[in-house]
């Protein structure tokens, strides 16, 4: 073999080349950039006329040849091998099918290579003939779990969308979903739309935003820039949806018009307004009202009402108006998730200290009375037609026969047993397992607040206002910052060794609540005219099984 410099138009085809179907213009074009970049990286490979004539014939690099051509080179390298007898047909075959593109994964690690050397990523995209845009979209791929950079090294890549959600998702978050999604031995195939759904969350974006940098630093606002959006557009966005919802409720307020009012909006995203305000589609007039929300994108949307006229003068009529509009609605200082985080810390306490905390027999049994009457319990009366299906909780029951089937059972397992009862049916959480009322006064009764975990973590404090995170400060070091932020990081490491209980997450049922409740729940008696006799008894037999049901109920209370 011997080492030439050369001519790219002193060179021959060869007519036994193995491809001969034309390249795609984008190929072409994407060579002639490297070339013009840094030239011919590879020698061509050629071999000396059969005639005995001074020049060469292609063995391999025709395209490299052409290419080299156009882009105007005078000389380039080539190396020169002995001809072979079939004219070197299966050695141009051979290298033709061997000849493989770079998965993304390898090609990423080549770019990762290169910025290492001191490559930019806009002299990369020159030599590649690709966007820079494109150069970034690879590296993302260095925020890849490497188990999932090795199946995807195999050929099994997800798509744009796929790989765009993957990316954005932190290691840990990846690893985990990794665990639940890896392929079997036996189904190598990797199921990118689970792993990828697995990773979503909800995004708000900056350009939705109506709050500026000032608020998005005080709520710890951090954008991330998708680079897989279209370039034409913002495309910043986070994932802290509470943060993002609260800025925009601190916009609204610091924005709301003289004659403004902040409301929600329906299941349907549209606005909820006063009672009997009519809403304004023309141009509003100096009168009418002006309603701001937020809309399920996160967005600030705002429309104009108008209320009823009220005939009354003077300042009678400007009071009744006045007292027809909704006050301007702040943000909540328990967010949803928070109202819902707290409804799973008061059970954890609550079912643990119906295990662990002592509790007389006669409050036990009042404890099961009060269970019952909680609003997620339902019973499979049979006393109509119309049957209640519920949960039923045979286990417990099932602990009170012995090992011959007979209703035999201790005092212990009987505690045990409407322990395990007590933990099944009331429930702080939200939804349709929550208890209601009776859940709260079954907490406060056996002492479970003394059991509610530290809420003094960055998870629940997220879901604070400014002013309730503000006033959590109270009877601590911490003094409120300038950032929520800063707040928020501050009391969760005076917290760290100690114990925060939110006000909204104690027992103590509210008076109001507790007085309707007794009132709404309290039996009436009914009049012996109006009552049913479901046995047919008669009059005599009634009165005496009422003498005897009340004289063993004085009995056992005894």
């Amino acid at each position: 073999m011997e080492l030439k410099f050369v001519d790219p138009r002193s060179l021959k085809d060869n007519p036994d080349k193995a491809r001969r179907s034309k390249s795609s213009p984008q190929a072409d074009a994407l060579l002639l950039a490297t070339i013009k970049a840094i030239g011919v990286v590879e020698p061509l490979i050629v071999f000396a006329e059969a005639d005995g004539g001074n020049g060469f014939v292609i063995d391999q690099g025709h395209r490299r040849a052409k290419q080299a051509i156009v882009a105007g080179l005078d000389e380039i390298a080539v190396l020169v091998v002995p001809r072979a007898e079939d004219g070197g047909a299966m050695r141009s075959l051979a290298t033709s099918i061997t000849h493989e593109q770079l998965n993304p994964v390898d090609l990423w690690r080549a770019i990762e290579r290169l910025v290492a050397l001191n490559w930019t990523e806009e002299s990369i995209a020159i030599a590649l003939a690709q966007s820079v845009r494109q150069i970034k979209k690879l590296r993302l791929l260095a925020n890849v779990l490497p188990a999932m950079l090795d199946a995807m090294a195999k050929g099994d890549m997800p798509n744009e969308q796929q790989l765009r959600t993957i990316a954005a998702a932190s290691l840990d978050e990846q690893k985990e979903v990794w665990k639940a999604n890896k392929p079997s031995k036996g189904d190598p195939q990797v199921s990118w739309w689970s792993v990828a759904n697995g990773l979503t969350k909800r995004r708000m974006y900056a350009r939705d935003a109506s709050f500026g940098d000032e608020l998005a630093q005080a709520y710890g606002i951090a954008w991330v820039e998708d680079l897989f959006a279209p370039a034409d557009q913002d495309s910043r966005y986070t994932t802290d949806v509470e943060a993002f919802l609260g800025a925009q409720q601190e916009w609204m307020t610091q924005n709301l018009p003289k004659k403004g009012v902040i409301t929600e909006s329906t299941t349907y995203g549209e606005v909820k307004l006063p009672p009997k305000a009519e809403r304004v589609y023309g141009t509003p007039k100096k009168s009418d009202h002006t309603a701001m929300y937020l809309d399920r994108e996160g967005k600030v949307k705002t429309v104009h009402f108008r209320m009823p006229e009220v005939r009354k003068k003077g300042k009678a009529a400007d009071t009744a108006d006045d007292a027809a509009i909704v006050m301007p609605k702040s943000r909540p200082d328990v967010t949803r998730k928070g109202i819902e985080m707290i409804g799973d810390i008061r059970t954890d306490a609550l079912h643990e200290a119906l295990s662990r905390a002592p509790i007389e027999d006669d409050m036990l049994l009042a404890l099961l009375v009060l269970a019952f009457a909680g609003q997620n319990v339902r019973v499979d009366s049979g006393a109509g037609g119309d049957h209640a299906f519920g949960r039923r909780m045979p286990r417990h029951a099932a602990t009170l026969f012995d090992a011959e089937g007979k209703f035999a059972f201790d005092a212990e397992t009987l505690r045990i047993a409407a322990r395990g009862v007590l933990i099944d049916a009331l429930s702080c959480r939200e939804g349709m397992s929550k208890s209601g009322l009776v859940a709260l006064v079954a907490g406060e009764a056996i002492g479970a607040g003394g059991f509610l975990a530290n809420m003094g973590t960055e998870d629940f404090l997220s879901c604070l206002s400014r002013p309730a995170l503000e006033s959590s400060c109270a009877n601590t070091p911490v003094l409120p910052r300038a950032r929520v932020k800063d707040t928020r990081a501050a009391l969760v490491e005076h917290f760290k060794e100690g114990r925060f209980v939110h006000p909204a997450a104690l027992f103590a049922p509210d008076a109001t609540s507790l007085t309707e409740w007794l009132a709404k729940s309290a039996v009436a008696e009914v009049d012996d005219d109006d009552s049913v006799d479901p046995e047919g008894l008669d009059d005599e037999n009634q009165s005496s099984g009422k003498g005897e049901f009340e004289e063993g109920y004085r009995e056992a209370a005894e």
